[in-house]
């Protein structure tokens, strides 16, 4: 049973409901609210359906005059008729709508009840064809072996029908190239068994030429292994010579007083002490953080460049041939005529580092915006199309919430609690690096921070956070290795809270989003301690994974929660950004995936190389 069909404007005016027209129940919860979030304006209106607890939905556009047109019906009834429902609506109701009307409750109540009954009866009708043809009885039809149709000597015996169930054809004998019957070739059998052996003869060449000869590839088999063995025992002369050639030298263990053979290498920097650190605080200067050059593609001056040469090169072309080049003038847009234009741009966000998957979505959910609607005159459809696509790309990476984290530690230094962040990730992404670089910005705008190592998984991670809390000279809390780490940022925060401190930074161990162990244990943490901010730490190199990373990330954290109020990844940032050049596609395709804002982006190795996320610049490259 359809539970409602709603008519509303891409403004968000509501024309026509059935529930309030024809009398019904409400619905439960907000599923048409939830359906708007999460699809339509995180561009997921390619998707087939929408499901909200009980209840389905599906939906259709007219782009041209801007409508949505919903339908909610329960889950667990599979109604076959609500696509051809929605557009038998979607068609009559374009035909009444006018922009200056508000409302149509009296005009199209009827209508929808003539629709509503013609769709269920067409649905009842197709059920019924489908269980007449489903009951009718099916031949069965059995091949036979072609050599139990033919005698000893290849022919067929006298009793035979003559049928070929190859081909279907009865009493015919078919010819090949050569002259041979296809019979002829088929009575060739091996003495053992009554198996026939097709060969293919040569064109115009003799019917004996084709026949299968057992000392010929017993001879054939014998040189190919004699082959083989020669070869392998060349490769392996090769690699015993090669594995001479390329041994490491050893390094000599003698007391020879000798500098070439110092075995200390660590930084003198660590040996200078305190004196060293008040260096490098001074050295680092302004985080990037708080300049106005934020994060952009380094080729934006070589677009510049290439703008001033298209358009000499451009004055070269004739006006007519630029003019009439894509025109669609008073034209309604199809598929058909999008589909090329889309095609570019999804292979151009490809390259640009963009997970197929997203990249497919993204061109379905801006075809889905685009069919329909009327073009005006010399309007061309690839630059409709890329405009939409601009637009698209703004409303996923721009941030849906607030993003200052200044202001958030400052509310949770009145309430007189830490500012809890906690960074996540998988192995070798640069967490306690960027983690370093967090606390150097925070500490710029005089705030105390102190660092909690609950990273007691990866040898050497608590010396390394160590270091930077020591060359930093903020308070940093540990345990060692083998504790739960759960348990050490429980008390790293009550630490914090009796030393007054502003923010605590919890570094964690990388884990791969399909270790169970340690994304449970990951989820223990979060859940046992309630961050106000988990921040997942990813590269910005990675492509197709970035998908699977951020998705089982949230999934196994979901999974795995022991509380009800479950805990998901709230921002993002990007790790190597500095190592991509154009292909800044990773940061789509995280933003896409989880719905979490980019808050911070990693540039460098110093402490100062840490940027806000130009989105404007991001879109610009990406459509570039």
């Amino acid at each position: 049973m359809l539970e409602e069909l709603l008519i509303f404007t891409r403004g968000g005016l509501i024309l026509w409901s059935s529930c309030r027209a024809l009398g019904g129940a409400a619905l439960k919860g907000s599923p048409i609210d939830a359906l708007i979030r999460s699809c339509l304006l995180e561009e997921r209106s390619a998707d087939a359906s929408f499901s909200q607890d009980t209840y389905a939905l599906k939906w259709t556009f007219n782009n041209d005059l801007g409508l949505v047109f919903v339908a909610v019906y329960q889950r667990m009834l599979h109604l076959l008729y609500v696509d051809d429902l929605l557009a038998a609506v979607r068609k009559e109701f374009s035909q009444i709508y006018d922009p200056k009307r508000t409302s149509y409750d009296d005009a199209f109540n009827e209508v929808f009840r003539q629709l509503h009954l013609e769709a269920e009866a067409r649905s009842e009708e197709m059920k019924k064809n489908k269980q007449v043809t489903g009951s009718r009885p099916t031949k069965v039809t059995t091949k036979t072996n072609r050599g139990d149709t033919q005698g000893s000597g290849g022919g067929r015996k006298k009793g035979d029908s003559g049928k070929d169930d190859s081909d279907g054809d009865s009493g015919k004998e078919h010819t090949l190239p050569n002259g041979n019957s296809k019979m002829q070739e088929n009575s060739l059998k091996d003495n053992s068994h009554a198996r026939s052996v097709v060969v293919k003869g040569k064109e115009n060449g003799d019917p004996n030429d084709g026949a299968f000869d057992v000392n010929k590839l017993q001879k054939m088999r014998n040189k190919g292994n004699k082959k083989n063995e020669v070869a392998s025992n060349v490769a392996k002369n090769t690699s015993k010579a090669n594995t001479k050639k390329n041994l490491k030298k050893n390094r000599v263990w003698d007391d020879t007083p000798d500098d070439k053979k110092k075995l200390d290498f660590t930084d003198p920097a660590d040996e200078r002490g305190d004196e060293v650190i008040d260096q490098v605080v001074v050295k680092q200067g302004e985080s990037m953080m708080d300049k106005d050059d934020v994060v952009s593609s380094d080729s934006d001056e070589e677009e510049e460049d290439g703008e001033e040469n298209s358009g000499a090169s451009q004055k070269k072309k004739g006006w007519f041939s630029s003019m009439f080049k894509s025109i669609a003038g008073n034209n309604v847009l199809e598929k058909s005529d999008i589909q090329p234009a889309l095609k570019a741009l999804k292979d151009r966000l490809m390259t640009k580092n963009v997970a197929e998957e997203i990249a497919e979505k993204l061109c379905e959910s801006v075809a889905a915006s685009l069919e329909g609607k009327k073009l005006g005159s010399f309007t061309r459809i690839s630059s409709t199309v890329q405009t939409a696509m601009e637009e698209a790309l703004l409303r996923i990476l721009t941030p849906r919430r607030s993003i200052d984290i200044l202001r958030d530690v400052h509310a949770a230094k009145e309430r007189g609690k830490p500012y809890v962040i906690v960074f996540v990730g998988v192995n070798g992404v640069g967490k306690s690096t960027n983690l370093a670089k967090v606390a150097y910005w925070l500490l710029q705008h005089n705030l105390s921070v102190s660092l909690a190592a609950c990273d007691t998984f990866r040898s050497g991670a608590v010396e390394q956070l160590r270091t930077h809390a020591r060359r930093l000279q903020i308070p940093i809390f540990e345990k060692g290795y083998e504790k739960d780490p759960a348990v050490v940022a429980k008390e790293a925060i009550q630490e914090a809270t009796r030393n007054k401190s502003d923010v605590v930074l919890v570094d964690t161990a990388g884990r791969m989003q399909d270790n169970e162990p340690l994304m449970r244990a990951l989820s223990k943490l979060i859940n046992l301690n309630s961050p106000d901010l988990v921040l997942f730490v990813g590269e910005a190199l990675v492509g197709n994974d970035a998908v699977d990373q951020l998705t089982k990330f949230n999934q196994k954290l979901a999974e795995l929660s022991a509380v009800p109020t479950t805990r998901l990844i709230d921002g993002i940032l990007l790790t190597k950004f500095d190592t991509i050049d154009d292909k800044v596609g990773a940061a789509l395709s995280m933003v896409y995936i989880s719905g979490a804002p980019v808050m911070f982006v990693g540039c460098g190795q110093s402490y100062t190389d840490l940027k806000k996320l130009n989105v404007k610049s991001i879109v610009k490259t990406l459509l570039k």
